[in-house]
């Protein structure tokens, strides 16, 4: 008889069999479909670059996935990390921009250039 633990092994292994094959079906599917291209930074991949453009779900649902790839996008490894990122950002109660908010420079060391620019000598 198997124990609980080697039972919960068994099922979580089969998820994963299932997972795993779920996710090459619709990558190649993608990839049939869409330019090898990072729909955000625009990043070309071929060869053996291509392992690092994933495919990602715009609706965060990986069990959504439509034939005519209306819910995929290819992405690369970093901006795939990046969206997904965000994401989780936002339902912490932030936007996943905090950083880029504080980096915007708020001096304007060239505000009278122009005006210095128009006097004559």
């Amino acid at each position: 008889m198997p124990t609980k633990s080697g039972n919960n092994k068994g099922i979580v292994a089969e998820m994963r069999r299932d997972k795993a094959l779920r996710e090459k079906s619709y990558r190649e599917q993608a990839l049939k479909l869409f330019p090898w291209v990072c729909g955000l930074c625009g990043r070309e991949f071929a060869g053996k670059k291509l392992k690092e453009l994933t495919v990602h779900h715009r609706d965060m649902n990986h069990d959504n996935n439509p034939a005519d790839g209306s819910n995929w996008e290819l992405l690369c490894i970093y901006c795939h990390e990046n969206v997904h990122a965000r994401g989780l950002a936002a339902e912490h109660g932030g936007t996943g921009r905090e950083q880029e908010q504080q980096d915007v420079a708020t001096q304007q060391p060239f505000a009278a250039l122009a005006g210095l620019m128009g006097q004559k000598k």
